[in-house]
């Protein structure tokens, strides 16, 4: 099937979290504390997601409450921290939302990433990804991790639903 064909049926996006919305890095402040830049388009377009009736869900190897904090501000229900197995986490999703491997889109960008890009029915990763994530994956983004890589995966994902007109319209 043809990469918009499986676009247009997805149901789910799921998203590691460093370096897919954010940048990657980890602030430390003086008092200790870790903090995280995310963009605030990426959480538009997981807005405009959710409008079009997708659901999304974040699964990270790092506990974080800016994180499950992000997620929470966004709406965000399905927000998994501190993960250090991700195939169990992903196979309970799916079974809790009854969604099948070939209507989820997942987006990551390192090793750790690796089973569930080859597992999800899209695979999408960033350009600063290892090349060997970048060569398994159905598509990398042009914006780069934390500066718009998930609204244009959004974008791409709604246009090919043809549904980004419709979004666009409501604001109009």
């Amino acid at each position: 099937m043809a990469l918009d064909q499986r676009l247009a049926a997805l149901e789910l996006m799921l998203f590691d979290v460093d370096g897919i919305l954010t940048d990657n890095g980890l602030y430390i402040g003086e008092s200790g504390d870790l903090l995280k830049r995310f963009d605030v388009r990426d959480g538009a377009g997981l807005k405009l997601a959710q409008m079009a009736g997708l659901r999304v869900g974040l699964i990270s190897g790092h506990d974080s409450t800016a994180t499950v904090r992000r997620a929470a501000q966004l709406g965000i229900d399905i927000c998994h921290v501190g993960v250090k197995d991700k195939i169990p986490v992903f196979e309970n999703t799916l079974k809790q939302t009854g969604v099948p491997r070939e209507r989820v889109l997942y987006m990551g960008d390192d090793v750790m990433d690796l089973p569930l890009l080859s597992r999800a029915g899209v695979a999408v990763t960033v350009p600063e990804a290892p090349a060997l994530i970048r060569d398994r994956c159905d598509f990398v983004t042009r914006a780069r991790g934390g500066f718009g890589a998930v609204r244009e995966t959004v974008e791409r994902v709604l246009t090919a639903m043809g549904r980004m007109d419709d979004i666009v319209q409501r604001f109009l």
